[in-house]
């Protein structure tokens, strides 16, 4: 048979040409790539990209860093950031894995000796997917609470007395929340910490599963297995309403928030009259900004690479990433303008200065915004916006960083993969629900900071994590020391591996791994081209041999 009607990456037998089939759902008739697939339509890979890299953060890290580093004067290191680190890395993320057609791990045959920072990147993915999804657990809950005639948090302590009765109020009232002046602050954290979470006194007591925390967690699985079970090729389609809608939410909360009385308020809080250029001098502020830069466009974590190696070869992945870049930093932009509006309002009946009810993170998502928007007529309906709007937020990341584990496993093991995707990715979303219980106890809230400090916690300025004032035991500080040493030690393992494999002395062994596999290149061979065209090949007679740690195929 003719190689280029049928190369040899493909399974030949006579006339016989792979398509898909109702075994294989990732792949269609008209893709490029007939072992991988690819994506549907160029829509349905910017869509997965901007809501891969638009998640919560924007809307819960970036207004509150605008305003704690400046103001508008944050706008110009982040600015900065953006183009000398945040868009440069993305390009290449996104080119390496389109180039050669692998996931975050395979693709690195490009640097054999560095092989291990694609698994670490598998490994971080995993941790991000266990408490992303509780994160879209709570989302739902709030939710759902909202469908009443009045915010159940609107009269917070009323509420939490009649509806959580496992820790007594007198008890709660003794608590370190209340050594601040910041009352509105301390209602909403009650109604959070108490009633919604049941949270614990401590790391140390672990307290029961929440029933209905654990079950907004598993309906969140659900509908990620149910966005996922074919791949790209179904969560291509969700996204056009996962990614679309959040903006639609974002511009009517940003309406309405213009129009009450003291956004102005909160707008020069956010941006305006505190713009304070002296910050720059300072580099803490330079630092959350490549930070927040990195965070927010979920660079180094393997789902860029992953969505990207579907792509068909020539597609310009340059242009693409300006695209996503640009809008990720606008809508941080945008939904500050939107969170700032409101709490400005908060702060104007609450007679309090807008410094009293700027939160960050969950504390902005959960506490200080949910119970600013009890204070507006109509806001069970504002409410159910805005966890739905978190919850779309949420599923976008969730639904890259799913498909980054799934890839990796595709790249391994593509036979078992193209019979097996359903089961297998219904299996990952199982097990990842069963180790995402933990974080839907009653010290819930305690393990869920950890899993999101050992992204972010500085290994030259380490400082015990807490919770409002209460601190870390010895053994959550080493458990969490031991989850990062798990994530990085395979960088130097795999490298010493690799240098034992290779052949000659020690120097030759190094040279060689620092250098592309001989099959690194692109995946069809009708894109190799003269550079790539003596590149090793797969056994003709079967599909692909299962690669070994670097992702070779074994040579004819």
């Amino acid at each position: 048979m003719d190689k280029l009607k049928c190369p040899s990456f493909f399974k030949c037998r006579g006339k016989e040409k792979v398509t898909a089939s109702s075994e294989n759902f990732h792949v269609g008739e008209n893709d490029e790539n007939q072992d991988r697939g690819n994506w549907s339509k160029k829509s349905d890979y910017l869509l997965s990209m901007v809501g891969y890299a638009v998640g919560l953060g924007n809307v819960w890290r970036f207004p509150y860093l605008t305003y704690n580093n400046g103001g508008g004067a944050f706008l110009i290191p982040y600015a900065i950031m953006l183009a000398l680190a945040g868009l440069p890395l993305f390009f290449l993320e996104c080119s390496l894995g389109q180039f050669a057609s692998l996931g975050p791990v395979s693709v690195w045959k490009i640097l054999p000796l560095f092989q291990g920072v694609g698994i670490t990147m598998v490994l971080i993915s995993i941790f991000v997917t266990i408490y992303y999804n509780v994160i879209i657990g709570y989302s739902l809950y709030y939710m759902f609470a909202s469908f009443q005639s009045e915010l159940p948090w609107k009269n917070c302590s009323s509420w939490s007395d009649s509806n959580c009765s496992r820790t007594p109020i007198g008890k709660f009232k003794n608590s370190i929340f209340l050594k601040t002046n910041d009352s509105v602050f301390i209602k909403g954290l009650m109604c959070f910490s108490k009633v919604a979470l049941q949270r614990s006194n401590g790391m140390d007591e672990t307290g029961e599963i929440v029933w209905y925390l654990a079950l907004c967690l598993l309906l969140a699985w659900i509908i990620v297995g149910a966005a996922l079970f074919k791949g790209i090729k179904s969560s291509g389609k969700v996204v056009y309403f996962t990614a679309l809608f959040p903006y639609v939410v974002l511009f009517i909360l940003l309406i309405r928030g213009a129009t009450l009385e003291g956004a102005s308020k909160g707008i020069s809080y956010y941006i305006g009259a505190q713009s304070n250029f002296t910050k720059l001098s300072e580099a803490e502020v330079w630092k959350d900004a490549a930070t927040q830069i990195f965070y927010s466009l979920s660079v180094a974590w393997g789902g860029l690479v992953a969505l990207s190696s579907y792509n068909k070869f020539n597609n310009n992945c340059f242009s693409d990433a300006i695209v996503v870049c640009l809008t990720n930093c606008f809508t941080s932009v945008i939904a500050g303008f939107a969170i700032f509006s409101i709490l400005g309002h908060m702060a104007h009946i609450s007679g309090q200065e807008v410094s009293q009810v700027v939160k960050s993170g969950f504390d902005l998502a959960f506490i200080a915004y949910p119970e600013a928007l009890a204070q507006l007529p109509g806001g069970p309906f504002w409410s159910i916006l805005f966890f739905f709007m978190l919850l779309t937020l949420g599923l976008d990341s969730q639904f890259a960083s799913i498909e980054t584990i799934t890839t990796t496993i595709q790249d391994l093991f593509p036979k078992v993969m193209k019979k097996m995707r359903i089961p297998i990715t219904l299996g990952c979303c199982l097990v990842l629900f069963l180790l995402g219980l933990t974080c839907v106890t009653q010290h819930c809230l305690f393990i869920f900071f950890f899993l999101q400090a050992i992204l972010i916690w500085s290994l030259v300025k380490f400082q015990r994590p807490t919770y409002g004032e209460i601190s870390y035991p010895d053994w959550g500080v080493a458990l969490g020391w031991c989850m990062i040493i798990f994530c990085i030690i395979w960088i130097p393992i795999v490298a010493i591996i690799k240098i034992v494999q290779a052949e000659g002395n020690i120097f030759q062994r190094i040279v060689s791994c620092c250098k592309p596999a001989p099959n690194w290149g692109p995946y069809l061979e009708q894109h190799r081209g003269e550079r790539y065209k003596n590149m090793v090949e797969p056994k003709k007679e079967i599909d692909h041999e299962i690669p070994t740690i670097s992702g070779s195929r074994k040579p004819e």
